[in-house]
């Protein structure tokens, strides 16, 4: 078994965490995979959640969020787990923008054979059941924090107290490395097809439904073909999705094991409040060490 992404990590880690960045056999050293599962500093991701697409430029791995969008989820497993990705192509990519596939139809004649998915453009978060780990601005007041590596854009938690519910409105940013569903002018007709953000677009904030987030690959999903501005993005002879799969689904000896930096450590919320008032949209993407 060996390390992969470690590099990456901690160069992405740099930009955000130049503190833990630092030492050469501390927290971001690991000679062997059970280094990696024993450390403070990061999480494991579930199986059940981690969705591994292998494409013609490479491999790219996917955290799902059913916190966020549990209907969607369940949706884009269900296809998953089918096969009917298997095949399909990158067939709108724009450069700064997102790679869009998932067009079952073009491939086979036939849609998914899944109901269209309502839209889940935000949710209704229980500030004490899923605080923000991190936030960027005092916690109370924030409308930017991280949620297990994801980056989050909320109501004040402060709000909770006078909503009828007791919730707040939060939704996942269209940062670049996040999952989102493609759909027509109905708000209500998502169905097989999704797009991998390569740039951060905020005009898709609440009105499309983001789902989960690249945490390995993003470099991949950066060398997918694009298509022409003409065209609207459309692409000739596009990169195929060769298999989706979910990791859960294969032998525990060929799943890839995938750790999150935490961002609930005194250390990340440390580094994050040196940033002050940024865009979250503007900081790397969370790291992540892959085990293979």
């Amino acid at each position: 078994m060996k390390i992969r992404g470690f590099a990456a990590a901690v160069a992405l880690a740099g930009l955000l965490l130049p503190a833990c960045a630092e030492p050469v056999d501390g927290a971001w050293s690991f000679d062997t995979p059970e280094d990696v599962a024993a450390s403070p500093d990061w999480r494991p991701v579930d199986p059940e959640r981690l969705f591994i697409f292998d494409t013609n430029k490479g491999r790219i791995l996917i955290e799902a969020f059913p916190e966020v969008a549990p209907n969607h989820v369940a949706h884009f497993a269900a296809i998953t787990r089918s096969g009917d990705y298997d095949g399909t192509s990158f067939h709108r990519v724009i450069d700064d923008f997102m790679a869009q596939g998932g067009d079952i139809f073009a491939l086979k004649g036939r849609e998914s054979g899944q109901p269209s998915v309502k839209g889940e453009f935000t949710f209704r978060r229980d500030v004490e059941k899923m605080p923000l780990e991190a936030t960027i601005g005092p916690e109370d007041s924030a409308k930017h924090g991280y949620y297990h590596g994801v980056p989050i854009q909320t109501q004040p938690s402060f709000f909770a107290e006078m909503s009828v519910d007791g919730l707040v409105e939060s939704s996942i940013p269209h940062c670049a490395s996040i999952v989102s569903t493609a759909r027509t002018s109905d708000p209500d007709s998502a169905n097989g097809q999704f797009f991998l953000m390569r740039g951060y677009s905020p005009h898709l904030d609440r009105l499309y439904s983001s789902w989960g987030r690249v945490i390995d690959g993003q470099d991949v999903v950066m060398s997918i073909k694009t298509g022409s501005e003409q065209n609207n993005g459309s692409v000739r002879d596009p990169d195929i999705l060769e298999s989706a799969r979910i990791a859960a689904d294969l032998p525990e000896a060929e799943r890839p094991k995938a750790y999150v930096l935490r961002t609930d450590t005194d250390t990340f919320r440390a580094a994050l409040e040196a940033k002050g008032e940024v865009n979250i949209c503007e900081l790397s993407p969370v790291p992540a060490v892959i085990l293979e």
